[in-house]
């Protein structure tokens, strides 16, 4: 997808970035909000920052926080009405749109995904379902929704993702010697990810893998290596284009078969099934039959390696039928499970066993602080793509957003073993 926009550099005199109204309307054009709800919003967000450990500094002079990271707002009446009328999509909308910067964005949304569940008042949280937006119909995983879904994100450019992924186009967290992390070190961390869940897969000489969620095919090419015949699944034609030659160089295509298919078409049985940060994409909805799936496709006795980034279960109870930023802009159709909800819906939609959980979420904020670093840093070589500069703003927020969260404690990543009983036994 190009979004290149002419206009992309020319910055207004209050911040602003022009965004192209036919590629993004929703930031081209400021929503309408009434001076009562703009009013409320400015006194709601007023309070919540004045309790924060942030400084808030307002175009005009006026400050909010008791100080630490620097929210500089451009242009207050903008911030106010996006949030007024659209919540949390609207504060991404604003960043998109140059309203509003940071200096260190992931400090200041550190601060504000610590306090993410007392930034507004109890009533305001408890009504919720009445002012919040709603998830769109057309973003469900069915089969064709899922298939629309993944490829808004994952058929952008295989170009874009190596500017920022080392060279392993591993796009999930690594788990570092110690911190930290340097650049350096990242694709040797990548690989230490990847061989724990093939260790935990059993994965050897003569093992039938199925992998869910292909990426670029690194998985696939370090478990051939170990004499696995492996199946993976993509629904991202440009990751299965890419992912095949690069298995081809490895010289490993007799083992290896990249398949265009949905997880819910997958045939056969296997001794073993890794699948790394998918589940994010399933939906709660289809999170039985992705379980299940697990299940089906393992012989009596195999194994599941699952790596998944998880919330706290109050907030997804609270958030799941929220619309939120990131999936309007960059997951369309995503959400992150919790560990109470992935337990409890392994024990009651399969035959499986929770053997083992290991949480590394620190690892995670190390690997996204090192893609957003080079993303910055390439910013020009993300241009010469046809990326206009809305997008790219909108990238970093999404990539500072994320780190944000693993920073806080918010979210976390886990790497959990599952098996399946051999009843022959």
């Amino acid at each position: 997808m190009s979004t290149t926009n002419t206009r992309a550099d020319v910055r207004r005199t209050d911040g602003a970035v022009p965004a192209d109204a036919g590629h993004w309307p929703d930031v081209a054009a400021r929503p309408h909000a009434s001076w009562p709800r703009t009013a409320m919003t400015r006194a709601v967000l007023r309070r919540a920052l004045d309790r924060l450990p942030l400084r808030a500094r307002f175009a005009g002079g006026d400050t909010a926080g008791r100080g630490g990271p620097l929210l500089d707002v451009h242009d207050p009446r903008a911030f106010y009405a996006r949030i007024g009328t659209q919540g949390l999509i609207g504060f991404g909308e604003s960043y998109m749109a140059g309203e509003w910067d940071a200096p260190d964005p992931v400090g200041a949304l550190t601060v504000l995904a610590a306090h993410a569940a007392q930034l507004l008042p109890a009533p305001l949280q408890r009504l919720r379902g009445l002012w919040a937006p709603r998830r769109p119909a057309h973003q469900r995983n069915t089969p064709d929704g899922a298939r629309d879904n993944i490829s808004r994100h994952y058929d952008l450019s295989n170009d874009l993702f190596a500017l920022f992924l080392d060279d392993t186009l591993t796009y999930s967290s690594a788990v570092f010697r110690g911190f930290p992390a340097t650049w350096d070190l990242l694709a040797a961390a990548q690989h230490r990810k990847i061989d724990r869940l093939l260790d935990l897969a059993g994965v050897r000489e003569g093992t039938r893998l199925l992998e869910i969620g292909t990426g670029w095919g690194e998985l696939a090419v370090r478990a051939a290596a170990r004499g696995a015949h492996v199946t993976s699944l993509t629904l991202s034609a440009e990751q299965r284009g890419l992912a095949r030659a690069r298995v081809r160089q490895a010289g490993l295509a007799d083992r290896v078969r990249i398949e265009l298919c949905d997880y819910r078409e997958a045939r056969g049985r296997y001794d073993a099934v890794v699948s790394v940060e998918m589940v994010e994409a399933v939906g709660e909805e289809f999170w039985p039959v992705y379980f299940r799936t697990l299940d089906d496709r393992l012989v009596p006795g195999g194994r599941a390696a699952l790596q998944a980034i998880t919330m706290p279960h109050e907030r997804m109870l609270a958030t799941r039928h929220t619309y939120t930023w990131i999936q309007k802009y960059i997951f369309p159709g995503g959400l992150l499970p919790s560990v109470e909800a992935v337990d409890e819906t392994v024990r009651e939609h399969t035959r499986l066993t929770v053997t083992r959980r290991d949480a590394f979420g620190p690892h995670y904020a190390e690997t996204l602080r090192l893609w957003r670093e080079r993303f910055t840093e390439r910013a020009g070589a993300v241009a010469a793509l046809g990326f206009d500069e809305t997008f790219r703003r909108m990238w970093t927020f999404y990539l500072a957003y994320c780190e944000a969260g693993f920073r806080s404690g918010y979210l976390d990543v886990q790497q959990y073993l599952f098996t399946k009983e051999d009843t022959a036994r």
